[in-house]
């Protein structure tokens, strides 16, 4: 799908977007939506699905969630990952979003809860571009409401600061974080970081490459700020990782690529036990995203802010109803929770229609 206007990060310009989705139908007719993350090619993540995962779970019990995701992910040998671990996320997503339905309480509930029906939310994020784009991009966060706002920042290190500068006088008493999308190396990002700190922001997320588990661990020894990432990692093991370290003080995993909400909640409750910040992260996905999101963020112990995206796209706010976790639904810089069963939103067919690849 295009986007109604293209999203630039350090990586460069992002036009459009895919996303799988999956329905899950059980013998007594409940159905289960969910989302994996899909960014590109997402007719070969419905036939891993449709060939690979599906036969598996024909016959099965599908409150056994927990059974059904190592059923899942032996389907192919070797470490857990990659489109694999993404098309089983929308899967889970759906199995849960069932067992809500057969409970009759949304997933929070059945995660435990921590007595919230909002959740901290911030606006995500002021593009990569021009001064005067992202002057009226701030400007637009703070008259919706937000006061936390995350900013995209890029090379050369000496724009990046200066970018950073920028957004503290648009905005001198909102809390504010950094997303890098891997731009720079270790000693660029220590050099920004420094900047960032002086600067007075919360986290920078993202520096270097996700891979460089050393690196985040002399960027964590050296920088007074708190840096952040999670969301390129696919299983509760790699996670653990960067928890036992301490490299990070908050972690970010994306729920339609974390093998959606089973292994997304062992991150955010291995997060808890480590004593670090939990953000789910959401980006360019869907309604089902948020919704999923949403319900993790209510019920995780260590939950800090939730991503809310401040951009046009239809798979976000249209695809599904009720809409949910949108920006115009802001409360005192806080999101409502669903409160239906499951998941609490229905596909809208029409919308699914007229976005689906052929």
């Amino acid at each position: 799908m295009v986007l109604p206007k293209a999203q630039r990060t350090s990586q460069g310009d992002y036009p459009s977007i895919e996303i799988l989705l999956v329905e899950v139908e059980t013998e007594a007719g409940i159905v289960g939506i969910g989302e994996g993350l899909a960014r590109r090619g997402a007719r070969g993540y419905a036939t891993l699905v449709d060939e690979a995962l599906s036969p598996r779970l024909i016959g099965q019990d599908a409150r056994d969630r927990r059974r059904l995701w190592r059923l899942m992910r032996n389907a192919l040998t070797g470490r857990p990952g990659g489109q694999l671990v993404e098309a089983i996320a929308a899967i889970d997503i759906a199995l849960w979003d069932i067992a809500g339905k057969i409970a009759g309480e949304p997933i929070y509930r059945l995660l435990g809860g921590m007595g919230r029906t909002h959740v901290n939310a911030y606006a995500s994020s002021i593009n990569w571009l021009d001064d005067a784009t992202v002057e009226a991009e701030v400007a637009h966060a703070l008259a919706l409401g937000f006061r936390e706002i995350k900013v995209k920042l890029g090379r050369p290190v000496k724009d990046a600061i200066a970018r950073a500068a920028l957004v503290r006088r648009l905005a001198p008493e909102t809390l504010l974080g950094v997303d890098a999308n891997w731009a720079y190396d270790v000693d660029e990002a220590i050099t920004v970081g420094r900047a960032l700190a002086d600067l007075g922001y919360d986290f920078f997320e993202e520096p270097i490459v996700p891979h460089d588990r050393a690196g985040y661990r002399r960027l964590s020894q050296h920088l007074p700020i708190r840096i952040a990432a999670g969301e390129s990692d696919y299983v509760a093991a790699e996670a653990l990782i960067s928890l036992e370290d301490r490299s990070l003080g908050m972690i970010q995993p994306d729920v339609t690529r974390s093998g959606g909400i089973t292994e997304t909640w062992r991150i955010a409750e291995l997060a808890a036990a480590h004593h670090v910040a939990y953000a789910p992260h959401v980006g360019w996905s869907g309604a089902i995203c948020v919704a999923a999101s949403l319900h993790l963020a209510a019920a995780a112990e260590c939950f800090r802010s939730f991503e809310c995206m401040v951009y046009d796209n239809p798979l976000r706010d249209s695809l599904c109803s009720p809409v949910i976790g949108s920006a115009s639904q802001l409360d005192e810089g806080r999101l409502l929770v669903p409160q239906a069963p499951g998941l609490g939103v229905t596909l809208d067919r029409a919308v699914l229609d007229a976005h689906r690849i052929s």
